[in-house]
C-alpha cells in the first residue's frame, strides 16, 4: 500500500479530476457556508426584528379596540393577519440566508450533480476507513482548527461580556428596553466578529481540503498512460479497425473492376482500372494496387471479362497521380481516350477481352 502511494507522484488528469467530481469528491468546506450564513444573520436580524415590531405594533392596536367591543369574527381575522404578517417578516431573511448557504456551495464546488454519493454502498458502513482518519495529516489539522476556532470564539465572548458587563451590573439604574437593546446590540456585535473570524478560518480549511484533495487523487504514470490509452484507443484495436476498414474498402475495389471499361497493367507490378461514363465527364479511376493487389485486380478483370491493356508508362503516370475515385488528369486524357478508342474497336469486333497492346498505329493518330 505504501509503495502504491509512493508512485502516485503525478497530478490528476482533467478526466481524473472530473470523475471524481461525479463521485462526489470535491474540495468544499461546510464552513464558509456556515459563517456566511451567520454573517447575514447578523445583519438581517435587526432588519426584521424592526418590521415584525412595527407590525405587532399595529395589531396591539387593533387587539386593544378588540377587547372593548368583543367579536370571533374580528377575532380571528386578526389572528391571521399577525400570523401572515409575521410569515412576510421572517420570510425575506429566510430566503436571503438560504440563497446566501447555496450560493457559498456553488462558488466552491459550482454545479456538481453526483447522484452516486445518493446510492447506498456497504462499504459505507465499515469503520475502518474512519478509524484510519482519525490518524493523520486531515486529522491533525482538523483537531487544530477546532483548537483555533474555540480559543479565538472563546477570547471575543470574554471581551464581549467584558464590555457589558459593568451595564448588567447597573441593571437597576437602566430602563429594562434600554437593557435588552444593549444586550442585543452587544449578542450582535459579537456574531459578527465571530462570523468574521470563522469567514478566515473557513477559507484556511478550504485551501486544506483543497490541498488534501489535490494529494488524494495524485496518479501514478502508468495510470496516467493507462488512461492516455484508453483515451486514444488500444493500439492493437486500432490497427485491426484499420485493417477491418481497408479490406472493406478493398472489398469493394475488387468489386468495382467488375464494372470497369479498362485496365491498365505495367505489366506485372502495377493495374489501375478505369471507367468510363460518356455523360460524367472524363475517365476515372475505380481500382489501382502494386503487388499482390495488382495481382487479385488482374484476377477479377479476366473473371469479368474486363480487357487489360498493358501500358507501362500510361500505368505508371495514372498510377501515380490518381487514387480512387479521382478522374484522370488534363494531360493523359489523349492517351487514355486513344486507349479507349482501340478497345471501343475491338468490342466492336467482339474480341476485347484479355490483355492487348495498343498498336504503334492508333497511338501515331
Amino acid at each position: 500500500m505504501s509503495s502504491d502511494k509512493a508512485s502516485k507522484t503525478e497530478p490528476a488528469t482533467e478526466k481524473k479530476i472530473k470523475d471524481s467530481r461525479k463521485e462526489g469528491q470535491v474540495a468544499k468546506s461546510p464552513e464558509v457556508s456556515a459563517w456566511v450564513t451567520t454573517f447575514a444573520m447578523t445583519l438581517l436580524v435587526p432588519w426584521t426584528i424592526s418590521l415584525e415590531q412595527r407590525h405587532m405594533m399595529g395589531v396591539m392596536a387593533r387587539v386593544e379596540a378588540l377587547i372593548i367591543t368583543p367579536d370571533l369574527g374580528q377575532a380571528v381575522t386578526l389572528l391571521g393577519h399577525g400570523l401572515l404578517g409575521g410569515i412576510i417578516a421572517l420570510g425575506p431573511m429566510a430566503v436571503g440566508l438560504t440563497a446566501l448557504g447555496v450560493a457559498a456551495n456553488l462558488l466552491q464546488v459550482g454545479f456538481v450533480p453526483s447522484p452516486k454519493v445518493l446510492q447506498p454502498k456497504l462499504k459505507k458502513l465499515n469503520p475502518l476507513p474512519g478509524l484510519k482518519n482519525m490518524v493523520g495529516p486531515k486529522s491533525l489539522w482538523g483537531g487544530c482548527k477546532e483548537l483555533i476556532k474555540l480559543g479565538l470564539l472563546g477570547f471575543l465572548a470574554y471581551r464581549a461580556i467584558a464590555n457589558f458587563l459593568p451595564a448588567l451590573l447597573d441593571i437597576g439604574g437602566m430602563p429594562l428596553m434600554a437593557t435588552l437593546t444593549g444586550v442585543a446590540d452587544a449578542a450582535i456585535a459579537f456574531l459578527r466578529l465571530a462570523a468574521g473570524l470563522g469567514l478566515f478560518l473557513a477559507a484556511a480549511d478550504y485551501v486544506m481540503v483543497k490541498k488534501h484533495l489535490a494529494k488524494d487523487l495524485r496518479m501514478s504514470v502508468q495510470e496516467i498512460r493507462d488512461e492516455n490509452k484508453l483515451a486514444e484507443g488500444d493500439p492493437m484495436m486500432k490497427g485491426a479497425v484499420r485493417e477491418r476498414q481497408m479490406r472493406m474498402s478493398r472489398n469493394r475495389m475488387m468489386a468495382d473492376v467488375a464494372t470497369a471499361d479498362v485496365v491498365l497493367v505495367n505489366p506485372t507490378h502495377v493495374a489501375v482500372a478505369l471507367r468510363y461514363n460518356p455523360t460524367g465527364g472524363a475517365p476515372r479511376v475505380v481500382a489501382k494496387g502494386s503487388g499482390v493487389i495488382a495481382a487479385k485486380i488482374r484476377e477479377r478483370a479476366e473473371e469479368h471479362r474486363v480487357p487489360m491493356v498493358r501500358d507501362i508508362p500510361l500505368a505508371r503516370a495514372v498510377f501515380a497521380g490518381c487514387e480512387i475515385g479521382d478522374e484522370i488528369p488534363a494531360e493523359l486524357y489523349t492517351a487514355v481516350a486513344r486507349v479507349l478508342a482501340f478497345l471501343f474497336s475491338l468490342k466492336a469486333r467482339g474480341a476485347a477481352a484479355g490483355t492487348h497492346v495498343v498498336p504503334q498505329a492508333a497511338l501515331a493518330r
